[in-house]
């Protein structure tokens, strides 16, 4: 069950095996069935999870009970709320299986002796914060001054195998565009094709 990490830390970083076998003692496995939740708003992320198998959605519901999405993470990648995490206060946010899910979970006690024990956990994991920081930035300034088939178009050659995954009207939530207007997109460009 492993394995999955192992290539991803190794994509960042060298790791001994033997840090590798203690590193693994310290993620809890835990499987999620189709819309139940690893976190929801107001509670304190109490683990942060890596996604061996599945699909999650983070996202919030506003006022009017919309569900604008945050952020989806697929197989090899992390989910969870960072700021919950590491500052023990409760989340803004919602976290959701969209399929069947395979996670390795790992508590705040347990990431920092990782982290303490396995310095090169520490540059894999402050690598993975930076290349965050760089994404989240990247993504905020595209919603301020792109338009949406720009956007769009950037999900699709950035992330072409999920979004078969993904139903329509969350694509549309995670560009912060209303379904009706991603369909006259997909419309417009099928017809230049």
């Amino acid at each position: 069950m492993f394995e999955l990490l192992l290539q991803s830390v190794k994509e960042k970083v060298s790791v001994k095996a033997d840090e590798f076998e203690f590193a693994k003692t310290l993620f809890i496995p835990k499987k999620l069935r189709k819309r139940q939740y690893l976190l929801q708003e107001g509670d304190v992320s109490k683990y942060t999870a890596f996604v061996e198998k599945g699909m999650l959605r983070m996202f919030t519901v506003d006022e009017k009970g919309n569900e604008p999405i945050l952020q989806f993470s697929m197989e090899g990648w992390w989910a969870g709320d960072l700021y919950s995490f590491l500052t023990q206060e409760p989340s803004q946010y919602h976290i959701e299986a969209m399929e069947v899910c395979e996670l390795l979970l790992i508590s705040k006690s347990s990431w920092d002796m990782l982290l303490d024990k396995v310095p090169a956990f520490e540059r894999y994991f402050r690598i993975l914060i930076q290349n965050s920081l760089i994404a989240t930035q990247r993504r905020l300034m595209s919603s301020m001054s792109e338009s949406a088939e720009e956007k769009y178009t950037k999900l699709i050659n950035n992330f072409p195998g999920c979004l078969q995954r993904i139903p329509q009207h969350m694509i549309a939530s995670y560009l912060g565009i209303t379904p009706e207007t991603l369909s006259r997109i997909r419309g417009q460009m099928s017809e230049r094709k």
